[in-house]
């Protein structure tokens, strides 16, 4: 993580924010994050590294297009040359407007029914987006080199993915600009307005909308456990009912894959109890 005084120091040329209060935000495994407060106005500073900037900034355009359309997204702050991010030492620093709330409870039923509406709503509000640094749908690559850590690992990952083309040959997705990581952590209500913001774009990506329902769902404890929150996706209508009973089972066990997929290479790199207890997660939910 770079120092503070070095974030502050771009904050300072790159936005012309002086900040009167800055802290380490936690949380974030693929990035650093700050809150950062200048008078009443609170923002969130973002570092990631260089390599994910394209995808990066097409979050933060996404959380742009859904403030545009009423949505609280965490509308980034351009800097003052109007990008998005500023390099600083082989990484890429944004500025985003805070979002305040609470974290929706994943099993709480109401709380479930506006985690699968908002879901909806953005899925809606995101439809004919665009922006060059979207990732092209899929990136799991069953030959990758760290799926051979485990004896499991490798088959598991190849009949997931295998099972997916599967049902995008039978079957016609909705595609359309998905979160990527719809956990309930990034659904926040501020409980003075009602509003529910959706944060954390970071992971945006072009693929089937069911994947980010699924996504919702891994976080939800699975199917059996999520009827409220993929009721209140189904009717938003974004993606028919029929298509979600089709095509969910196959993407939540796909999503999986890429929990596995993920934490296997983290654990490549870092063989620690986080990435170890993640793999193992996933290896439970695939071999079921």
């Amino acid at each position: 993580m770079l120092a503070d005084h070095t974030i502050r120091a771009v904050l300072r040329t790159s936005w012309h924010l002086r900040p009167d209060g800055f802290s380490v935000l936690t949380g974030g495994m693929t990035s650093d994050t700050w809150l950062v407060s200048a008078g009443s106005n609170r923002y969130v500073a973002k570092l990631v590294p260089h390599a994910a900037r394209n995808q990066f900034e097409a979050g933060l355009s996404a959380a742009e297009h859904l403030h545009q359309r009423n949505l609280d997204a965490g509308r980034p702050v351009r800097a003052i040359d109007g990008q998005l991010s500023c390099p600083i030492e082989g990484q890429v620093l944004g500025l985003m407007n805070f979002v305040d709330g609470r974290a929706l409870d994943a099993a709480d039923p109401v709380d479930q029914q506006w985690w699968g509406d908002r879901l909806g709503r953005a899925h809606q509000a995101l439809t004919g987006f665009t922006h060059p640094g979207l990732p092209a749908w899929h990136w799991v690559r069953p030959e990758a080199a760290h799926l051979g850590i485990a004896a499991w690992l490798r088959p598991a990952v190849t009949r997931a993915v295998h099972t997916l083309e599967k049902l995008q040959v039978t079957d016609r997705l909705t595609f359309g600009t998905l979160h990527g990581d719809p956990s309930c952590g990034a659904f926040l209500l501020d409980q003075t307005t009602g509003r529910i913001g959706i944060i954390d774009w970071g992971s945006v990506v072009s693929g089937p909308l069911v994947y980010d329902l699924a996504s919702a769902v891994m976080y939800a404890g699975g199917i059996e456990c999520a009827t409220g929150l993929v009721n209140a996706y189904a009717a938003t209508g974004v993606v028919p009912m029929a298509e979600i009973e089709a095509a969910l089972p196959t993407l939540l066990n796909f999503r999986w894959a890429v929990q596995a997929d993920f934490f296997a290479a983290r654990v490549m790199r870092e063989n620690n109890e986080e990435n170890r207890k993640g793999l193992h997660d996933a290896h439970q939910a695939l071999t079921v």
